[in-house]
């Protein structure tokens, strides 16, 4: 009897897993933009869509720091907090914007960004 109970419930679990469904990885809703120079030295705009919470993103537009000029006026429109990084990996100074409303002059240098909790909260 307890071995018919035991198949039955690893059954059941069994079951259960298939039946609940795998949760996307959390992202951001809503578009980051920021600014950069393109080669040909006119100002670009660059957005970033629904971008995944908790992962570096390295703008690729100015990933490397000695080819160009790295980006600036980052506007965060998404559900998260942005902390953008002066350097790729999200390495180097950094700095935090607001869910839904922060903004950064034209002063605010970037290369790479994370959202979700902000490097004071860890």
């Amino acid at each position: 009897m307890r071995m018919r109970n035991a198949a039955v419930a690893a059954l059941g679990a069994f079951m259960l897993a298939l039946a609940v469904p795998s949760s996307p990885a959390a992202a951001a809703d809503g578009e980051f933009r920021y600014m950069y120079t393109g080669l040909d030295g006119t100002p670009r705009v660059a957005v970033l869509l629904d971008p995944v919470d908790g992962e570096c993103i390295t703008l690729p537009e100015v990933a490397d720091p000695g080819a160009g000029e790295p980006a600036h006026s980052p506007r965060n429109r998404t559900t998260e907090w942005a902390t953008v990084f002066t350097e790729p990996g999200c390495e180097g100074d950094y700095f935090s914007l607001r869910p839904l409303s922060g903004y950064g002059s034209e002063r605010l240098k970037l290369r790479s960004v994370v959202f979700g909790t902000t490097p004071e909260d860890s």
